[in-house]
């Protein structure tokens, strides 16, 4: 239950939001992040003023990616502790630090800011271990499985490359 119905705040008391995240949800579609497990949320909404609500909680999931080096599918855990301000002041639609709340609204979804949490902390680049040796440039071979047999490349080899990359400088 990512959502929440403003006359449960109304009353006074916080109100709990479990809820979760499926790999598929529209939340995380147009995103370049890949979820191997449902994002599971947990927390609290409660009103801190007139027409002012502040949302705590955490989410969890493993995201999924390739390593940038050798191309081995890498899975990243994420924990994250959220606070996020949703308001219904005319000014926040400036504000890049709360989440506006239409004055007529019946209820407050967190999932933007579950979503926005998501991409600002899924890492954008993975290595499957720091001493990655990665593909061979010339055959494609994982090096972490041993050496290919390619011939080493040579200052000599590189020296065309060298000139192209002058030319583009200039």
């Amino acid at each position: 239950m990512l959502r929440v119905d403003l006359r449960e705040l109304a009353q006074g008391r916080a109100v709990d939001t479990p809820g979760e995240l499926k790999q598929d949800d529209l939340a995380v579609e147009g995103t370049e992040i890949t979820l191997k497990q449902p994002v599971v949320v947990a927390g609290r909404l409660q009103s801190i003023g007139e027409g002012r609500f502040y949302w705590q909680g955490t989410a969890r999931t493993v995201v999924e990616g390739e390593c940038r080096r050798c191309l081995t599918p890498v899975a990243t855990p994420l924990q994250l502790e959220i606070g996020v301000l949703f308001t219904q002041e005319p000014e926040a639609l400036d504000d890049p630090d709360s989440y506006p709340v239409a004055a007529d609204a019946t209820e407050i979804d967190v999932t933007p800011a579950v979503r926005e949490e998501l991409v600002l902390a899924a890492p954008r680049y993975v290595v499957c271990r720091d001493d990655c040796k990665g593909l061979c440039p010339q055959c494609g071979e994982d090096l972490n499985a041993g050496p290919c047999g390619c011939s080493p490349v040579t200052e000599a080899r590189w020296q065309p490359l060298q000139a192209l990359k002058e030319k583009f400088r200039s």
